[in-house]
């Protein structure tokens, strides 16, 4: 795709309605997947989906941050941002992925974390930050994928990978261009500017070594061309889980503990 897109103009593309969601990938990328539900605590959360699934015969648990299309949808869904249970299943699924020695694959894809009262009630601070924990310390390996919006902690609680990657058109930030423009500038209207400042783009990512991998679109992805780009993800997602089939659990913690230290 062309390079001549400015920062916020992928802004835009990584929030289209029309952009694949996580079920898109997995249900395309994944030969069976059985969805599993709820935190064991509170309840279930439709801003997370995940479960078992298998990929050219490699059992791997799949979670991913959800949005809707409609109206009706993004209710649902809470437009793509989770609660804190959640984050409290996600962790659920890792855990369990771990006692299994199953590889794990997160897609995310959202504004950021639900900033209600409830989430507050629920908190919505400790459920992110004990994924940040138990994640650093899974002795299975985690690919995160950045597929539309990674923003803020909200990303970050289920982006603690061996690897990150990201579509060419996906963006990774701390919070929206909107909300940073809002405190340096005091000035909402100038999120085009904040964009740039922020290097939140997928190529300015891997310039800083903040992602690993950026998966490139040739025209922004939709529920049109989705197979063309799934196909290209499918194999790297296989030759990501070849790569540490051999590694012991302790090395693939002690690697992803690396690759964070050296940030």
């Amino acid at each position: 795709m062309s390079d001549k897109l400015t920062a916020w103009e992928r802004v835009k593309i990584s929030r289209s309605a029309g952009r694949p969601t996580s079920l898109d990938y997995i249900s395309v990328i994944f030969d069976r997947y059985l969805s599993l539900h709820g935190d064991r605590l509170f309840g279930d959360d439709g801003a997370i989906v995940g479960g078992l699934a298998v990929v050219d015969g490699r059992e791997v648990t799949v979670i991913g941050q959800q949005k809707g299309r409609t109206t009706k949808e993004n209710i649902k869904r809470n437009f793509g941002m989770p609660s804190p249970e959640g984050y409290r299943k996600s962790l659920r699924l890792m855990k369990q992925a771990e006692k299994f020695h199953r590889p794990i694959i997160c897609f995310v894809d959202t504004p950021g974390a639900f900033c209600g009262i409830e989430a507050e009630e629920g908190g919505i601070g400790e459920a992110i930050a004990r994924n940040l924990m138990e994640m650093s310390s899974l002795k299975v390996p985690v690919l995160s994928i950045m597929i539309g919006e990674g923003g803020s902690g909200g990303a970050i609680a289920m982006a603690v990978g061996n690897e990150v990657w990201s579509l060419e058109n996906s963006t990774y930030s701390i919070l929206s261009p909107e909300g940073f423009a809002s405190i340096l500038w005091k000035d909402g209207s100038k999120a085009a500017d904040a964009a740039e400042v922020m290097k939140i783009t997928a190529q300015d990512l891997k310039e800083l070594g903040i992602i690993e991998k950026v998966i490139s679109e040739p025209e922004p992805v939709n529920i049109d061309n989705i197979f063309e780009i799934s196909e290209e993800m499918r194999q790297m997602i296989c030759d990501f889980i070849d790569d540490y089939k051999d590694k012991l659990p302790e090395e693939i913690a002690q690697e992803r503990y690396n690759r964070f230290r050296k940030m």
